[in-house]
């Protein structure tokens, strides 16, 4: 028998499979049940965070990514918190990552790179006019949507676009992916985040163009010598106005490296460059980026599990069928018809209800559990008290079959009691030339 399927619910989204896992933060596909929009819910561990002392970081980042509103950045939508969980709702992006384009198909024409080279560059340069530094840029952290255009999104393993600003107005952590950190980034002495963030971006360039990464080794300190000595070779297809892009800004001297002022003034990166256009004016709220961390249950949204009725594989719709239940061979009471099904097309919540309703009057109690009803009269009969036994399976996504069966008690007084059920559930039964309200051997 398949197992019941359970639905999560958080507010007003609906969660998915999971898309994405990391020591902080798990991903979850989502759907608005308002809208039928979907979307992306990071999900963090408030304990985890609280114990590492997170909490004003992730405000911070929050509160910031609210802000950030660019076609080529992954949007956040709202924020919003349990007692022991923070759910972030992201844009979904259904293309896939950047890494998974490039692992398939290799290197790109020119035109294609620069395309995505270009929208690449709106993105950062607009994050950087508000103060925002992603430093862990590369492929896996760009994805596409469904027209093709490229999203930068934050991490799922962790908590990105921190930036530390110390007194000398210079970042002083040492984070990211090495094959894409900027020399400065390693030699940990302070860094400038723009500066560091192009860096990683020329270095994205070069794979898109090549194919492969211009830093590697396996040996992680001949790494950094290679990066730090911007050691690394063009492949014979490059043109020469490409390289000339990326030899300004892979070098080694973030004092000297081309700015992106510079590169959108480039004749290799203008070639038909558009800039984008988009609508900024909107209300941006952030008093859900507070209450996240708030204890209050006022704050808290609701979470919830909904469990839907087992789904009955075709093996198993043939085996219950009345003709091939082999169940009757070994029934010492098969004489008697002590289990009955029928059709319906209602809602499985609705056919609870009714058979509720429809049992109440006839002097039983009713347990409920998931979509099986356990019915008891209260009265006990010639065999003690009779129980009835009732279960909704799922054929199809619009029709359900409803198994009723005598689990205790007198077999007749069960036929009985059916009798005057299925005169109450008229409305509810499907009735088909096959299929129909009858009783099973």
């Amino acid at each position: 028998m398949s197992a019941t399927k359970v639905k999560r619910r958080v507010g007003k989204y609906e969660l998915g499979r999971t898309i994405g896992e990391g020591t902080f933060a798990k991903v979850r596909f989502a759907k608005n049940t308002e809208t039928g929009e979907p979307v992306a819910i990071k999900i963090l561990d408030k304990e985890k965070v609280l114990r590492h002392k997170m909490v004003e970081q992730i405000k911070r980042e929050i509160s910031t990514m609210k802000l950030i509103k660019h076609p080529n950045v992954v949007r956040i939508y709202e924020v919003m918190g349990s007692k022991t969980k923070i759910y972030i709702v992201l844009e979904y992006v259904t293309g896939g990552e950047l890494f998974d384009t490039i692992a398939n198909h290799g290197r790109m024409r020119e035109d294609e790179a620069r395309r995505y080279f270009q929208q690449l560059i709106n993105a950062v340069d607009y994050c950087h006019s508000r103060g925002v530094y992603h430093r862990d840029l590369k492929p896996e952290n760009l994805l596409l949507d469904s027209y093709g255009n490229l999203k930068v999104r934050s991490l799922s393993k962790s908590s990105s676009f921190f930036f530390f600003v110390q007194d000398d107005g210079l970042l002083h952590t040492t984070c990211g992916t090495p094959n894409y950190v900027a020399p400065e980034v390693l030699e940990d002495q302070g860094y400038d985040g723009a500066m560091a963030d192009l860096w990683s971006c020329g270095v994205i360039l070069f794979v898109l163009l090549a194919g492969y990464l211009p830093f590697e080794d396996s040996n992680l300190m001949t790494l950094y010598k290679k990066i730090s000595n911007a050691e690394y070779t063009f492949p014979p297809w490059t043109s020469f106005p490409a390289k000339r892009l990326l030899t300004r800004i892979l070098d080694p001297n973030p004092m000297t490296r081309i700015t992106i002022p510079e590169i959108l003034e480039d004749e290799w990166f203008k070639k038909g460059y558009k800039r984008p256009e988009f609508d900024e004016k909107y209300d941006t709220p952030l008093d859900d980026v507070d209450a996240v961390f708030n204890d209050s249950e006022e704050h808290h949204v609701t979470e919830k599990k909904e469990e839907e009725p087992v789904v009955l594989n075709a093996f198993e719709l043939i085996s219950r069928s009345a003709g091939l239940n082999l169940g009757n061979l070994f029934d010492s009471e098969q004489e008697f018809k002590r289990e009955t099904r029928f059709t319906s097309k209602c809602p499985p919540k609705e056919i609870v209800r009714k058979i509720e309703e429809a049992a109440k009057p006839l002097g039983f109690g009713v347990q409920k559990k998931n979509y099986k009803l356990r019915l008891e009269k209260v009265k006990a009969g010639r065999k003690g008290n009779l129980n009835v036994a009732t279960e909704i399976l799922q054929v199809a996504p619009s029709l359900h079959m409803v198994e009723v069966r005598k689990a205790k008690g007198d077999t007749l007084e069960f036929q009985k009691f059916y009798k005057n059920l299925s005169k109450t559930l008229k409305d509810v039964v499907w009735k088909s030339e096959d299929l129909q309200m009858q009783p099973a051997s």
